[in-house]
C-alpha cells in the first residue's frame, strides 16, 4: 500500500512519520512539498506534527492555505485516507477538512508525556485493528491540543460516532472537551489525532500501541477497507 507525507516549513515530526510508514508498509512513502499542487495516487496521506510556519497567526492557519493542502483536500474528497497528527490535526481543522479547533492547553504550558487513549470507535478505517473500548498508550507533545467545538458540532460528532479517540483514565493533558483526542470526518476517511502514534510502533519505542492505526489505514489487517 502506498503512502505520502506532506512536508511543510517548521514541521519536525516528518522524519518520524516517514520512518514509521516505511517500517510498517515496507515501502518508501512519497513526500510532497508545500508548493506542490498535485498529490500522487496513494492509499494514505499523512500530515505530520511540528510547528508549521512557526505557528504564526494560529497553529496550522498558514499551512492550511498552502497549495499542497488544496491538493490534499481534493484527494480527501475522492475518498483517499488522510491522517493528521498533532500540528497535522490543527492543519486539517484550519483547512475545513475537520470541524472544531485546537486551542491553547488549559495549563498554558507545553505538554510532553505519555497518555492513555480509549478507542471510542473501532469501526473506522483507522481503528479496526483495535477492540471497542480498548485502552492504549500514546505520547503527546503539544501546546495547543485543547479540542473545542460548538454544542451543535459536538452533538453531531458524538451522535454520529465521529469521536474516535478519547483521553482515558484521567490523562487528558490539555482540557479538551469530552476528553476528545481524535475525530474523523462524516465520510470516515479523514482522521485528526493529537497524540503521536508514530512514536510507539516498535519494541524499541517501549511498545507498539500506535502501530494498529497505520496497519488499519494501510489495509494490512483484516477489517474495513483502507
Amino acid at each position: 500500500m502506498k503512502s505520502a507525507v506532506v512536508l511543510l516549513p517548521g514541521l519536525n515530526r516528518d522524519r518520524d512519520m516517514i520512518a514509521a510508514l516505511r517500517s510498517i508498509s515496507g515501502r518508501e512513502p512519497v513526500t510532497v512539498w508545500q508548493t506542490d499542487t498535485v498529490v500522487p495516487d496513494v492509499d494514505l496521506i499523512v500530515v505530520p506534527g511540528g510547528f508549521s510556519y512557526g505557528d504564526y497567526l494560529r497553529c496550522g492557519a498558514i499551512a492550511a492555505r498552502s497549495p499542497v493542502m488544496r491538493a490534499v483536500a481534493e484527494q480527501a474528497a475522492r475518498g483517499v485516507s488522510v491522517l493528521g497528527v498533532c500540528n497535522g490535526f490543527q492543519i486539517l481543522c484550519e483547512a475545513g477538512l475537520l470541524p472544531g479547533a485546537l486551542m491553547r492547553n488549559t495549563s498554558l504550558r507545553f505538554v510532553c508525556r505519555e497518555v492513555k487513549l480509549e478507542i471510542a470507535n473501532a469501526a473506522t478505517r483507522f481503528t479496526h485493528a483495535y477492540a471497542p473500548g480498548q485502552i492504549i498508550r500514546c505520547p503527546v507533545a503539544h501546546h495547543d491540543g485543547n479540542y473545542f467545538a460548538d454544542e451543535a458540532t459536538l452533538a453531531r460528532l458524538e451522535g454520529e460516532s465521529q469521536v474516535v479517540f478519547r483521553y482515558a483514565e484521567g490523562t487528558n493533558p490539555n482540557g479538551a472537551v469530552n476528553d476528545i483526542a481524535g475525530i474523523v470526518n462524516a465520510a470516515g476517511n479523514v482522521l485528526g489525532l493529537m497524540p503521536h502514534p508514530e512514536n510507539l510502533i516498535e519494541p524499541d519505542h517501549g511498545g507498539t500501541d500506535g502501530r494498529g492505526i497505520f496497519e488499519a489505514a494501510l489495509g494490512l489487517v483484516k477489517g474495513l477497507a483502507a
